[in-house]
């Protein structure tokens, strides 16, 4: 079946300080923003399935899911918050094979573990990358994430855009240089319409409460400020919100300073609130687009 905006990637059981868990991961976040967006959404993931059932569970009549069955589904353990937030790898789930079938406008390549393949079969209109996965190394079940270098083996054979966050900036320094983002990485699919008129990869550069940076083909950098957060609530996710958002307004033929403002503003009306369920909606986001643009 044909979707709007598949995302591939781990939904991870995330492990709160009482114990209790709740479902996350970037493939989780994101494809919940891009069904709120009125797109149809898919997760592809690799887990325990009635474990992963039971997590999605509150949100199932609006994601849709496909599970690659395995022993364990992974799982982190969080402390803190912010840039100062630290991760523990309790459970692994294990690489998601490259023969997976995708048929879809948007394909969202969202690893928080380096679990996301290389390639695929079927059809991708645009493919989007949030990179952070990628330089998470650990090393056994419970130890601390840290980041390491990103190599170019790691990334898809293609990809249009990307998002990475200000922590994982020197990770991935050549990404945003000019030569990291040249060239396709794969031949595009007959009837390829390029999502925006600047032509080539994006990569964008969030920073918190400083101003997005969109890295251009052309080397420019443009400069995206992001709405003052007066109601802050929880953070989790945030970044995966703004990715969904910046893929699925490039998709909707947006600029890409005019995607990073819209996602920005996506990102503070998650913020806003506590969870998955502070996710705003089409309407929520262009409300708060206006206010900035009023203010």
């Amino acid at each position: 079946m044909h979707f709007d905006y598949t995302t591939v990637g781990h939904v991870t059981a995330d492990v709160a300080a009482d114990g209790s868990q709740r479902a996350g991961g970037t493939a989780f976040y994101s494809a919940l923003q891009a069904a709120r967006l009125g797109q149809r959404a898919l997760i592809v993931t690799k887990g325990a399935p009635r474990e992963i059932e039971e997590l999605l569970e509150p949100h199932r009549g609006e994601v849709e899911l496909t599970i690659h069955p395995a022993d364990r589904t992974t799982t982190l353990q969080s402390a803190g918050g912010g840039e100062g937030r630290t991760q523990r790898m309790l459970a692994w789930a294990g690489t998601i094979d490259e023969n997976v079938m995708i048929d879809t406008a948007i394909l969202h390549l969202a690893p928080v573990a380096r679990e996301t393949p290389r390639g695929w079969l079927g059809r991708a209109d645009f493919v989007g990358l949030t990179a952070q996965g990628l330089v998470r190394a650990w090393e056994q079940d419970g130890g601390e994430i840290s980041l390491v270098p990103l190599t170019p083996a790691q990334l898809p054979e293609r990809w249009d855009a990307a998002v990475i966050s200000e922590t994982e900036r020197l990770s991935c320094a050549w990404l945003t240089a000019p030569a990291g983002r040249g060239g396709s990485r794969k031949a595009r699919p007959a009837g390829w319409v390029r999502p925006t008129e600047t032509g080539g990869t994006l990569v964008a550069v969030t920073a918190a409460q400083a101003p997005t940076a969109i890295h251009l083909p052309d080397g420019g950098i443009a400069r995206v400020e992001v709405p003052a957060i007066d109601d802050f609530r929880d953070d989790v996710g945030a970044g995966d919100v703004f990715a969904a958002a910046f893929f699925v307004a490039l998709g909707e033929g947006r600029s890409a300073q005019a995607a990073a403002a819209f996602a920005n503003a996506a990102a503070a009306v998650r913020i806003a609130g506590d969870g998955a369920d502070a996710i705003g909606d089409r309407p929520a986001i262009e409300a708060r687009l206006r206010a900035v643009r009023s203010a």
